[in-house]
């Protein structure tokens, strides 16, 4: 099938997918009210075969140093799926499957699957990773750009959103924005920061007056980035940041790397 833009509809809840730029959720209306920010490099992007930075681009995989491009000097970040072309699988009204071979600069062949599924109060994303020839480490997850405030039906705009969690701790950030092994006591905002909820992943944006948005998954990190006056990000994936090189999770020939993470809704 082509890569042109899918659009899922559930009640007042309108998804865009565009496999063709990186296979990102462009938009999230819920009865017009669009979630994401929007932009070539915005919405939500999958981060496959890794998330967030791997330090100097290097990772080694037993005895073997690998070198990824360093497209956020001096690291390498957010993995190569979201720079590609996706190929569509299935397109239904509530629900899609698309998917991403692994190339170069990644050394090893695989590919990455995405599925969506809309109802009318939640959207739930699935990716996963498998192996072609040989295993490899990776992992995965989602990097949606929230907006901080919403446009309301009359043109204003809302309040700024509100973040409430509740982690088990926070890893410590290190001059190079990466952890440094050491975790400490969650501090408060702002951040650009990877979290551990071993509980699995729970975050609550609320747009006062607004809406309620749940982020949850079964992985237990999160990195939550609110720098920027724009857009918020709650960031579910299967490791920290420089996971590659700290704690790898390995895709063989039988077993495949896959995790889910759903966005719930509410109106208040």
């Amino acid at each position: 099938m082509s890569d042109e833009d899918i659009t899922l509809t559930a009640d007042d809840a309108e998804v865009t997918v565009r496999p063709g730029n990186g296979g990102r959720v462009s938009g999230l209306r819920v009865g017009g009210t669009e979630l994401l920010r929007q932009g070539e490099r915005f919405g939500c992007f999958p981060m496959a075969p890794w998330c967030g930075r791997i330090r100097n681009g290097r990772f080694l995989d037993g005895a073997t140093l690998h070198q990824m491009p360093l497209n956020s000097p001096p690291h390498a970040i957010h993995g190569t799926a979201r720079d590609g072309a996706w190929s569509v699988v299935r397109a239904d009204t509530d629900g899609a499957v698309i998917t991403y071979p692994l190339v170069e600069p990644w050394p090893y062949a695989g590919r990455v699957t995405q599925e969506f599924a809309l109802t009318p109060d939640s959207l739930t994303l699935t990716l996963s990773v498998e192996a072609h020839d040989s295993s490899f480490p990776a992992q995965v997850g989602w990097h949606p750009w929230f907006n901080r405030a919403l446009v309301r039906a009359d043109g204003s705009v809302g309040e700024d959103v509100r973040i409430d969690f509740t982690p088990a701790w926070q890893e410590e950030r290190g001059e190079d924005h990466l952890p440094t092994g050491h975790r400490v006591e969650p501090k408060p905002g702002p951040w650009d920061d990877c979290f551990g909820m071993p509980g699995g992943v729970d975050v609550t944006l609320t747009w006062p007056g607004q809406l309620e948005l749940r982020v949850t998954s079964r992985e237990e990190w999160v990195v939550v980035y609110d720098e920027q006056r724009e857009a918020v990000c709650v960031e579910p994936q299967t490791g920290p940041p420089n996971g590659l090189n700290t704690m790898p999770r390995q895709v063989t020939l039988l077993e495949p790397l896959e995790a889910t993470a759903t966005w719930t809704w509410r109106r208040l």
